[in-house]
């Protein structure tokens, strides 16, 4: 098993696919649209630590400042950048990457502290504000860009600075008397340490990130108190002072810190930092050798479950509540602002995948495997429009007047962007995972996702490569072929979605027993055929929300698409699809779509003559509510839907919807 950073170097994309399409715009549009704007905005150059006047801006969301994460928006492009690089050399971001670590390297303090805002800014407000201020999560996020350019260009020039900052955190933080007791309230130092280890091999990286996932909400942690109480009682901060994200004070269920992470019931919070963390506590679980985490385990399957099951939207994103970008109470699932929330992140949804993914390696079940594609076609994809130089923060189901469906050039806090670009360039990694046995000469294989793809797995003198063809999410046929196994023991295990309602394996096997979601192929039966086909048909279907979401709606499906209505192919609607109803069982067709129309060669759905209008009209201000007049139009013959992922891309008025009333 292997990070999906490091395992990505073994897959190639070998002929045109969705995924690779879209690889191709990041490399040749997205990275240097990124470049230009962190030129454009004093990002690229703010190593130098010269001060910028955006530093004086009043912070939109008190007290976060909002330039505090521009460490982590360079490091992602640098990170991205290294994948991508690694597929296809570019001058100019090769040169880019390079200036960036001088610059990086220069700005490190003699110390190895190493952090723009509490460099040039605030000098005296090092390491006094965990709960709010991001040094540590900026930290990780420089961690994980270096062990990428370390990777890529095989020299420690990035690596060595970071290393030297990170002997700093091992020597702050921890459960000694002379340590500070924190930890940060925005995860993600916690995995990028846990990769280091797998890199450095040094305890104390793997100590230092345990410590910050145990320690988390202790209520006696520092001092016999909550260590974010003290931190806010050693810099002054009135007792009535919140952030703008708290709905009340100590309200630390935000960073998931209301209490330690194995009594934590429900999954609370911003979503973001929820993912990040419990991806970290997967991966200690993965890499612990002691037998100590059965707790931390039983956490990790409890809150994925209620997750899943009762703060997922229909699209794999996750957070409802705007206020504090994250989960609501249970079931509360509205689609757009106007019905109370839906928030649904990029980076959440970037996070859900990460998490998802770590699970298939504790528990080879296809029910992650599931979560995974969802998030990855729909709340994922959706956040970047298809000539990559547009991009979404939120991502609701319903657009409303307030809130239109449109994507924008970048964002203040600009987390998403680049989190998108480095997604694509490791995308790789998550498409299936290995396991090779030199002693015993065997490899098994499990494809999580399909596509056209190849990965290649050495086994002593032999490298056995699994090759993949598909138009997925289009068309359900993917064609394999196995080489170079025939003295090596190899096993497949193909993933059937839980959507499937049937499928074929050509030439068929007597072994057609799922296991967890995943068909087995023997290496007996893979001797005999070294090429086979799986067809799972993908056809039009509807879904719907859990009844307890008071969501009355359907949505309609195909394969792993969630699909949407614009105002572009519907160009009636005034209302967002507001007063739309649908019968379910109305007749729906599949078209195939040019890629001069949606940027994509895709497949789209017309349902025929099975909607209509519900119009509310009222009799005046005096007549009770629920007496007002009632008409249906029936005169919506055709409706037109999209994937959700490709809406925004052709102009319109910004109406869109997912989930459209129900006829009963």
């Amino acid at each position: 098993m292997a990070y999906p950073q490091k395992a990505f170097a073994s897959t190639t994309f070998s002929s045109p696919s969705f995924i690779s399409r879209r690889r191709q715009v990041v490399y040749a549009n997205t990275l240097l649209y990124q470049l230009n704007v962190l030129k454009e905005t004093g990002r690229y150059e703010a190593f130098k630590l010269n001060w910028h006047p955006s530093y004086s801006d009043k912070p939109n969301v008190w007290p976060v400042p909002n330039h505090l994460f521009w460490d982590s928006d360079v490091a992602k492009w640098i990170e991205g950048a290294c994948y991508f690089l690694s597929w296809k050399y570019n001058a100019e971001i090769d040169a880019a990457v390079k200036e960036l670590v001088e610059m990086i390297r220069s700005a490190q303090q003699e110390d190895g502290y190493l952090n723009i805002h509490f460099t040039v800014v605030d000098p005296k407000g090092r390491f006094t504000n965990l709960r709010d201020l991001h040094e540590l999560y900026n930290a990780g996020h420089l961690i994980e860009a270096a062990l990428a350019h370390q990777d890529y260009y095989g020299n420690d020039l990035l690596l060595q600075p970071i290393l030297k900052y990170v002997d700093l955190l091992c020597k702050t933080f921890g459960p000694g008397p002379d340590q500070k007791h924190g930890y940060p309230g925005h995860p993600e130092i916690e995995l990028a340490l846990l990769r280091l280890f797998e890199k450095t091999k040094d305890a104390r990286h793997q100590a230092l990130a345990q410590y910050f996932i145990e320690e988390r909400g202790n209520p006696h942690g520092q001092d016999g108190r909550h260590y974010y109480d003290v931190e806010a009682e050693l810099r002054g901060e009135g007792e009535h002072e919140r952030p703008a994200y708290w709905t009340e004070e100590r309200s630390f269920w935000y960073q998931q810190a209301h209490k330690p992470i194995i009594e934590q019931e429900t999954i609370e919070g911003h979503s973001v930092r929820a993912m990040y963390l419990l991806t970290a506590v997967a991966d200690l679980v993965r890499t612990d050798n002691t037998g100590n985490t059965g707790a931390l385990r039983n956490a990790l399957a409890r809150l994925w479950t209620n997750m899943v099951d009762k703060k997922m939207y229909l699209t794999g994103g996750i957070g409802a509540m705007k206020q504090w970008e994250g989960f609501g109470i249970d079931y509360f699932l509205p689609s757009g602002t106007d019905e109370g929330g839906c928030y649904a992140e990029t980076c959440a949804g970037i996070g859900v995948m990460m998490l998802a993914e770590r699970m298939l390696q504790l528990n080879l079940d296809a029910k992650f495997a599931d979560v995974m594609e969802l998030c990855f076609y729909n709340a994922v994809l959706t956040g970047m429009s298809v000539n990559g130089k547009q991009f979404t923060y939120v991502n609701q189901l319903a657009s409303t007047d307030t809130d239109l469906s449109k994507r924008a050039e970048w964002f203040t806090c600009a987390c998403c962007p680049p989190n998108m670009a480095r997604l694509l360039g490791y995308i790789g990694g998550y498409l299936w995972s290995q396991k090779a046995d030199e002693k015993n000469k065997s490899v098994e294989v499990a494809v999580h996702l399909y596509s056209s793809a190849i990965i290649k797995i050495p086994i002593g003198d032999t490298t056995v490569e699994l090759e993949q063809k598909s138009n997925w999410p289009w068309d359900g046929k993917i064609n394999f072929a196995i080489r170079n196994a025939s003295e090596v023991a190899t096993t497949i295990k193909l993933r059937i979605p839980s959507w499937a309602t049937d499928w074929k394996l050509s030439p068929s096997t007597p072994e057609t027993v799922l296991e967890k979601g995943y068909l087995t192929l023997s290496p007996d039966w893979l001797k005999r055929h070294n090429t086979f086909e799986l067809d799972i048909p993908l056809k039009p279907r509807f879904i719907t929300p859990h009844p307890y979401t008071n969501q009355d709606i359907v949505a309609l499906a195909r394969g792993p698409l969630i699909y949407c209505l614009e105002d572009f192919d519907n160009p009636w609607v005034e209302d967002h699809f507001k007063s739309l109803v649908l019968d379910p069982a109305g007749n729906i067709t599949e078209e195939v779509a040019s890629d001069s129309e949606l940027g994509e060669p895709c497949v789209t759905l017309t349902a025929h003559n099975s909607a209509f209008l519900r119009v509310e009209e009222s009799l005046g201000p005096l007549v009770p509510l629920g007496k007002a007049t009632v008409k249906e139009r029936p005169d919506v013959q055709q409706l037109k839907f999209i994937p959700y992922c490709l809406r925004d891309n052709r102009g319109g008025k910004g109406h869109m919807r997912v989930g459209i009333r129900r006829k009963h």
